[in-house]
């Protein structure tokens, strides 16, 4: 009997030990895809930025600029460039340029 009680607690005891796992790991899972999402979502507004930006610019001057340093500099953008890396590739005056917006892998 005394064996028995034994057993019974330390079943209890382990199924609380993996239960508790259970909800730390789906915690951690949650978060880091929260995180993930949250990391898209700013590469996509990021990259709407800059196509927004160029798009006004041809507006107003009639031109694509030639490189996003225009654009950070007369149009006010602030792509996060300790996060993303912007490849912008100048087409013609009148087309669209390339804008792609790529995560830093660290």
């Amino acid at each position: 009997m005394f064996v028995r009680r034994n057993y019974v607690q330390l079943a209890r005891t382990l199924t609380a030990v993996v239960l508790t796992l259970c909800v730390i790991v789906g915690i951690a899972w949650g978060a880091s895809k929260t995180q993930d999402q949250a990391t898209e979502q700013a590469l996509k507004m990021t990259a709407e930025s800059i196509r927004r930006a160029a798009v006004q610019c041809y507006a107003l001057e009639g031109i694509y600029p030639v490189n996003i340093d225009y654009l950070i500099d007369h149009y006010g953008i602030r792509p996060d460039t300790g996060r993303f890396i912007v490849h912008y590739q100048f087409v013609a005056d009148n087309l669209l340029p390339d804008i792609m917006v790529l995560p830093i892998v660290r």
